[in-house]
């Protein structure tokens, strides 16, 4: 993701707006994180994602397998064990 300052950003508004096209863009202010500029068809895609159900009896195996064996960062070692 490509990364800018709201100033930068108010400068070179169309080279940002070409490149939220290709990936979303974040935007600073003050050096926090504020605003995410990304193309059209991105945010309807992850609106429409964010609506999608999934019945886990209809996920495909490798991904039930893969989501059993996963594990954590060695920092996360005590959510493992809970998971056993």
């Amino acid at each position: 993701m490509s990364q800018t300052t709201s100033q930068q950003f108010q400068r070179k508004f169309g080279e940002y707006q070409h490149k939220a096209q290709r990936e979303p863009v974040e935007i600073t202010r003050h050096g926090r994180r504020e605003l995410v500029l990304m193309s059209a068809e991105r945010y309807d895609w992850l609106v429409a994602a964010s609506k999608r159900r999934h019945a886990i009896e209809n996920l495909p195996e490798t991904i039930v397998n893969a989501v059993r064996s996963a594990k954590m960062e060695k920092r996360h070692n005590h959510f493992n064990k809970l998971m056993q």
